[in-house]
């Protein structure tokens, strides 16, 4: 019997909530593991700082999230013989969208087309709002969709509007006034360049994994070799489009693949017929949800307080922990929780091995460290997100998880093409000060404006209107 998972849906959702969170609260008075470990409260990007926060990991959730998806949506198509070269098309085509939707975002942004922010500029978030439907949501034109080529007509119009609207806008937001290729969200440039070469390298990996985990040790070769003059340099260097794509971007292939794994695993317990709930017992799916959220919590403070031996000896006994949990569980949740441990584990510890490099772990610029760090504990938020959806089966608690994680795309850009510019216009933002004068007010602000915008998803995914980018 098939069965229905949400656990990557809530490990999505976790993610995109933490990325509006982390850039909604106001940080005046907040304290340094409330935001990014570089950058702390009140100061500028400092690259000294080691460590991580909470805010460091939901940007590699993402990713990992993506790449665990793979399975799903390239690996269904080509077992039903999908030609492999169409799909890198068809990957192709998600990526320059994703561009668009990475500048279109960026010009969109009330306070970007005018510094004071005005009722002008906050209709036209709205209707940019509006006409990212006709650009990414298939399920809204279903009349066009009779006639052939209807929705890509209508898409490609949609496309044409945006661009002519971005062109034409004079923006007193930025430093230049003029529309910017280069002015673009930066994460989402990321996700595309993954979108393309992520999936590629899954497309000609399929069902051979051990090839795909080959491509990493290259990648990172030429990231180290890059350091030096010679052919590789001109390679890392290359690039014809620098807006859109730099080599640079592939290092996040070093949490996207790993996450390709997990989704595989994933795949083969949704496909899988044995009675795992007559097998697995609620006591040992509590124990391993206490030893995922253990691993992921320690590690965040302990490499934040820079106590890494602490944290190193604190790992290995969780992680020892969670073997002799699992170690007799043979059922098919126990397999599947198997795989995500074993691999989870190696990949935290490699990172933790790794942490001395380059001075210690650190998003920006980001280590190798972090890479395999946040993905070991990815594979452990999953872990997590599967006992508590999937194996007790905790719909309603984590429904607007599930929701959101259906609709990221909507998620991300709804404080900012919707909440704000609503608020704006009834003029409830005259009141934002309050929100100035202490830790908590500063991140009440973030919980209000991360709750409106994660209402509005939910509204359009249980109307099935969702973003396909």
């Amino acid at each position: 019997m098939k069965k229905r998972a949400l656990a990557l849906d809530a490990l999505r959702g976790i993610a995109i909530i933490g990325m509006i969170l982390s850039g909604q609260m106001n940080l005046t008075h907040l304290p340094a593991w409330m935001a990014h470990a570089q950058v702390p409260p009140n100061a500028s990007f400092d690259p000294s700082i080691f460590g991580i926060t909470w805010v460091d990991l939901v940007f590699p959730f993402f990713l990992f999230a993506m790449g665990a998806a793979f399975p799903f949506s390239l690996g269904t198509k080509i077992d039903k013989g999908e030609n492999k070269y169409r799909l890198c098309w068809d990957s192709f085509v998600r990526a320059i969208q994703l561009v668009f939707f990475a500048i279109f975002l960026q010009h969109m942004k009330p306070f970007v087309i005018s510094s004071s922010v005005d009722s002008a500029s906050c209709f036209i978030s709205l209707f940019a709002f509006g006409l990212m439907f006709l650009m990414f949501a298939n399920d809204i034109i279903p009349f066009f969709s009779k006639f052939k080529y209807g929705t890509w007509g209508v898409k490609l119009a949609a496309f044409f509007m945006g661009f002519i609207l971005m062109y034409n806008l004079e923006y007193t937001g930025k430093k230049t006034t003029d529309f910017d290729l280069y002015f673009s969200d930066i994460i989402i440039i990321v996700l595309a360049n993954m979108a393309f070469f992520a999936s590629v390298i899954y497309i000609f990996t399929y069902k051979k994994p051990n090839y795909r985990l080959l491509v990493l040790p290259f990648v990172m070769a030429v990231f180290l070799a890059a350091a030096n003059p010679g052919w590789v340099k001109l390679v890392y260097d290359f690039t014809p489009a620098p807006w859109a794509y730099s080599f640079y971007y592939l290092k996040y292939l070093f949490i996207v693949i790993p996450g390709s794994l997990a989704g595989e695993y994933l795949y083969q317990w949704i496909n899988s017929d044995s009675n795992e709930l007559s097998e697995t017992s609620n006591r040992q799916a509590y124990l391993m949800a206490f030893t995922a959220l253990a691993l992921i919590v320690s590690n965040v403070i302990f490499l934040f307080t820079r106590q890494l031996e602490l944290n190193l000896f604190l790992t290995i006994i969780l992680l020892g922990s969670g073997y002799f949990i699992l170690k007799s569980n043979s059922s098919s949740f126990g397999v599947f929780w198997k795989n995500l441990f074993t691999v989870g584990a190696y990949c935290l510890l490699l990172g933790l091995i790794f942490e001395a490099y380059e001075g210690g772990i650190r998003k920006d610029q980001s280590t190798y460290s972090y890479y395999f760090v946040t993905s070991g504990l990815a594979f452990f938020a999953l872990l997590f997100f599967s006992v508590i959806c999937d194996y007790f089966k905790n719909i309603k608690s984590t429904k607007f998880l599930v929701l959101a994680g259906q609709n990221p795309m909507i998620a991300y850009v709804a404080t900012a093409l919707v909440v704000m510019p609503i608020l704006t216009l009834l003029r409830l933002t005259n009141y934002f000060d309050v929100f100035k004068t202490g830790a908590f007010m500063g991140f009440l602000q973030g919980v209000l404006l991360t709750t409106l915008a994660i209402i509005i998803t939910m509204y359009f995914s249980k109307i099935k209107w969702f973003w396909r980018t």
